[in-house]
């Protein structure tokens, strides 16, 4: 019996990031289903949409903090502050190195915190780790179960 792709949120504006997000998940071992949002507004009405429409909830979200109308800080703000879309782990995938900005996203209930590498060859090598870890070691809400 083959399982069904986990469900993946990139929420990030730079399409070269996109990209290179897109190439080292599908080049893993973990089947999976990368849908992108360019915004924050992006993101919310695509999640709010699937609620709505009761259509599975990814069951990760890769959420940039610094994004055109809608910053990540508020989007993740407004996902842990929902009964529903809460339960979603939410890693911060960022340029941002910022002590500062370490400390409000968990402090905001991020699952995790990872600075981006500048290294193309280092991107794709912690995509890779990230994949290891959040698709193959942790175990993850059914998407179908958060609805």
């Amino acid at each position: 019996m083959t399982a069904e792709p986990i469900e993946i949120l990139l929420v990030e504006d730079n399409p070269g990031d996109v990209r290179l997000t897109r190439e080292a998940l599908r080049e893993g071992r973990i089947a999976n289903r990368l849908s992108v949002a360019a915004d924050g507004d992006e993101a919310m009405e695509l999640l709010r949409t699937r609620l709505e429409r009761h259509v599975a909830l990814p069951a990760l979200i890769l959420l940039d903090l610094n994004l055109p109308r809608r910053d990540g800080r508020s989007v993740l703000a407004e996902i842990k502050s929902d009964p529903v879309l809460r339960v979603i782990p939410v890693v911060i995938l960022t340029s941002s190195a910022a002590e500062r900005d370490i400390l409000e996203s968990y402090d905001r209930q991020a699952n995790a915190y990872v600075t981006k590498p500048v290294d193309i060859d280092e991107f794709l090598g912690a995509i890779r780790a990230f994949e290891n870890f959040w698709l193959a070691v942790v175990q993850l809400p059914e998407a179908g179960e958060l609805l």
